[in-house]
């Protein structure tokens, strides 16, 4: 009965162990210049990023988007994080893409993700949706929606995790 227990424990450790170390998906992706990325190889030199999934016609996407925008520069000098925009607009619009991305003037790396595979893969049920990778790789916070304001409380996460 004791070895039961222990092996019960020993189990639980380790799946919460796996649960918080969660890492990318690999998903062969295309940015909004045709090249191709590997998803489960993004990362920002050992420093955090950010993974924001957008749409076109998603408004609180763009909304969360247009506002880290405007202070993306200033995240960039104080902690060097960088920011990851993947559509997931399908095949059809995924020619509205760019020109969105350059009429807000954001200045994010952006991956097209038509099928939705990267987003399944990452259990992505709604968007707008972000996800903060530590300096190793792993998935350190998720956040699903966006209400004005929401971005400080990113900021606010990469800071943790510089320090």
């Amino acid at each position: 009965m004791k070895s039961i227990k222990v092996l019960l424990v020993v189990a639980f450790l380790a799946i919460v162990g796996i649960a918080q170390a969660q890492t990318l998906p690999a998903v062969t992706l295309k940015d909004i210049n045709g090249k191709t990325v590997q998803t489960d190889k993004l990362s920002n030199d050992g420093k955090p990023f950010i993974i924001s999934f957008f749409a076109t016609w998603c408004k609180p996407c763009n909304r969360e988007l247009s506002a880290i925008s405007e202070v993306y520069a200033d995240w960039q000098d104080e902690t060097g994080v960088k920011l990851i925009a993947v559509s997931i607009d399908q095949a059809q619009n995924i020619n509205k893409v760019k020109p969105l991305v350059d009429s807000n003037g954001w200045e994010y790396d952006v991956l097209l993700d038509p099928n939705s595979d990267f987003k399944r893969a990452l259990g992505i049920q709604m968007i707008p949706y972000v996800i903060i990778v530590d300096g190793k790789g792993n998935i350190v916070y998720k956040h699903n929606g966006y209400t004005d304001g929401a971005e400080k409380e990113l900021i606010e996460k990469v800071r943790e995790l510089i320090k």
